[in-house]
């Protein structure tokens, strides 16, 4: 049964090792399994730094939202430090296309997953395992977000070990020379056909667009802010070590994959990782990777569910979204929410039959989500570059600075308009490109809509007053005079 009462708080049910595994499985997308195949095809050994380069770019937008969430413990996600820092309108934008960002993605998850079950049971109707998938994943949410952390961890070691297990098998076959149709297992593979950049500039440039999709989730650590407990040492904790994953787990996995092979031999159109357990002589690699895919589908539809219920539990809260879904069960969680993401999830098993190309509807879900991904991260950079304005002494009293400081965001925000000039040299991923800005609209009209509530009028007066407030403190931190003027709450800070 809810309660009634809309302002009570989210349970700290988060403990460390489900915040340090819920990081692992955002920062490992299913796109490591399901798309790693094609990058290598189009972009060859230089994929490495592809993703590197991303990788590197992305932990600045952690560092950010990491800093930001620590300033304030009342924040609850990214949603309500922009909201907070620039003003009632991003909080609308920037929880709705997080929302759609899920929802977009879990669509494709549970039209993955029912073509993975169907692997095993060819005869089996796709809307059974969709739905099955759907109410299942419903039931794993709803006793507690403990019950989510448990079920996200799980879904996160079974995607290290596969990428350990690749890691180890592919090692052992360099190290004892393996051959297959002529070829050696060895490192020489990764610069012996065509070099480090066989597909030349473009190809490498290909390469970005497929991938930046395989990090969608990084950032899911930040919604977990408040329902974890003791986050002032679990949260870094889990930002810091993002890169010792990427490195390990996508570079690590990639580098194995292109010297135990010629990297032109890999299809674009099948998973590497099968390849390589059915050189090693696994009789039934195809079986065991598909399981790992078939999970690491369901991880993300998982943290969709769970991220978009809490997403669509702060706008309720704030104007943006009908109060009901604001209301918690006894155990803390958001079940009219979680109802609610979940029955737009049901789209997907419509999608089951709705044409014969499924990889070319992948590849537009893909796209959309990864662009409206993109901008949820850079309203936190945006928020970052406010926050260091506004409040100095807040940013000077951090025990978690972002490193760069007000140059890193910038940097990003070039590289995000480099991404997005990628999506442009194809004509799928233009497609998508093209059609992403009538959500924004639909935004913009929703959001001309909610404004004339008064309740938004208050947010807007309120904001303003904050604002005010903040510069002339900002200003007196700056000139060396004592905050007079500080709220209590700054004060405490």
């Amino acid at each position: 049964m809810s309660t009634t009462d809309t302002s009570a708080h989210l349970e700290r049910g988060l403990s460390n090792r489900h915040i340090q595994l819920i990081a692992i499985g955002g920062a490992i997308g299913t796109g490591l399994f399901m798309g790693s195949g094609k990058t290598i095809n189009v972009a060859g050994p230089s994929v490495i730094f592809v993703y590197m380069i991303i990788g590197f770019m992305l932990f600045f937008v952690m560092r950010a939202m990491g800093e930001l969430l620590l300033s304030n413990l009342e924040y609850k996600s990214f949603a309500d430090f922009a909201g907070d820092l620039l003003g009632p309108w991003a909080a609308f934008f920037t929880g709705w296309t997080y929302w759609f960002c899920w929802i977009v993605t879990g669509i494709a998850d549970v039209v993955a997953i029912a073509y993975y079950v169907a692997f095993w049971w060819g005869d089996l109707p796709l809307w059974i395992p969709a739905l099955a998938c759907i109410l299942l994943l419903f039931a794993l949410n709803l006793p507690s977000v403990k019950s989510f952390g448990e079920t996200e961890f799980w879904f996160a070691l079974i995607k290290i070990i596969a990428i350990g297990a690749l890691i180890v098998t592919g090692l052992v076959m360099i190290l004892t020379g393996f051959e297959n149709a002529g070829a050696t297992a060895s490192f020489a593979n990764l610069v012996q056909h065509g070099g480090m950049f066989p597909t030349g500039f473009m190809g490498f440039v290909a390469g970005f667009q497929i991938a930046v999709f395989a990090f969608v989730g990084i950032e899911l650590v930040g919604t977990t802010a408040a329902e974890t407990k003791n986050p002032e040492v679990t949260l870094p904790r889990a930002i810091n070590s993002i890169p010792i994953r990427i490195l390990l787990f996508y570079v690590g996995a990639l580098i194995i994959l292109c010297a135990v092979q010629p990297w032109n031999t890999y299809s674009a159109d099948a998973s590497p990782f099968v390849g390589m357990f059915a050189l090693a002589g696994l009789a039934a690699a195809a079986g065991v990777v598909n399981f790992v895919v078939l999970t690491s589908a369901a991880s993300s539809a998982n943290s969709g569910i769970y991220s978009t219920s809490r997403m669509i539990r702060g706008l309720a809260m704030e104007g943006d979204a009908p109060r009901t879904f604001a209301n918690l069960t006894k155990r803390k969680v958001p079940r009219n929410a979680l109802m609610f993401s979940c029955t737009f999830l049901l789209a997907g098993v419509v999608l089951l039959y709705s044409g014969d190309s499924v990889i070319e509807a992948f590849t537009m879900v893909t796209t959309v989500a990864a662009v409206c991904f993109m901008f949820v991260w850079s309203i936190i950079l945006a928020s970052y570059l406010v926050y260091r304005h506004r409040r100095p002494h807040l940013h000077a009293s951090s025990k978690f600075k972002m490193p760069g400081g007000l140059f890193m965001p910038y940097v990003v925000f070039a590289f995000f308009a480099f991404i997005l000039w990628t999506l442009t040299t194809q004509s799928d991923t233009l497609s998508a490109l093209l059609v992403t800005p009538i959500w924004f609209l639909i935004l913009a009209i929703g959001y001309g809509l909610v404004r004339r509530n008064p309740l938004h009028a208050k947010l807007r007066a309120a904001h303003e007053a904050k604002v005010a407030e903040e510069r002339e403190l900002a200003a007196a931190y700056r000139s060396g005079r004592p905050l007079a003027g500080a709220s209590n709450a700054e004060r405490n800070e």
